[in-house]
């Protein structure tokens, strides 16, 4: 087995891939994201990452934040969400617990507490129900600031909420008014 770092990079190459630029490698996914294993397995042997399909699932199950998903007759991969390439998950609306959680920096709080929380890039704001996760996430960019989220009335006012397969809340934009910093 490779060793953790070469799976560490191998994890957030296939990340990259997969979310934000499959045409670097001359990968094709459809509008639901999914990638044919076999054409990952190859692009990336092309640019130098080789692997087989014995580690791509190795990668898959082991991931601590459960990235990448297979498809039922395992032939396609695809990232869980964060996608900034405009793919459909194809997630039903599910009604969010009372208050889902956030991580940010503190340096990105200003804005926030002024924009709300907004995609960027990507397709979705991401939420976690876990306040450890959400601090792992702060803390990637700095100094980690805990926002609390009341997803209760925002669902109540028609926000729409989706959980990815790897249990992250997705919706498109959390006002300011339904966020609280807590220390």
């Amino acid at each position: 087995m490779k060793e953790q770092k070469d799976l560490r990079r191998l994890s957030k190459f296939m990340s990259l891939v997969l979310r934000h630029q499959p045409q670097a490698i001359g990968l094709t996914v459809d509008t639901a994201g999914w990638a044919r294993i076999d054409d990952l397995l190859s692009r990336m042997a092309s640019t130098g990452r080789r692997m087989d399909r014995a580690l791509l699932q190795h990668i898959v199950d082991t991931n601590d934040k459960k990235r990448f998903a297979i498809s039922p007759d395992g032939t396609m991969i695809r990232a869980s969400q964060g996608h900034s390439i405009g793919v459909s998950l194809g997630l039903e609306p599910l009604t969010p617990p009372d208050v889902l959680l956030h991580g940010t920096a503190q340096r990105f709080l200003s804005s926030i507490l002024h924009r709300g929380l907004v995609k960027g890039t990507r397709d979705h704001v991401h939420l976690s129900e876990s306040e450890d996760v959400a601090r792992s996430v702060g803390q990637r960019h700095g100094a980690p600031v805990l926002l609390w989220v009341d997803t209760l009335q925002m669902h109540q006012d028609g926000h729409v909420f989706h959980r990815s397969d790897n249990g992250v809340w997705l919706t498109d934009h959390v006002p300011a008014k339904h966020i609280q910093v807590r220390t």
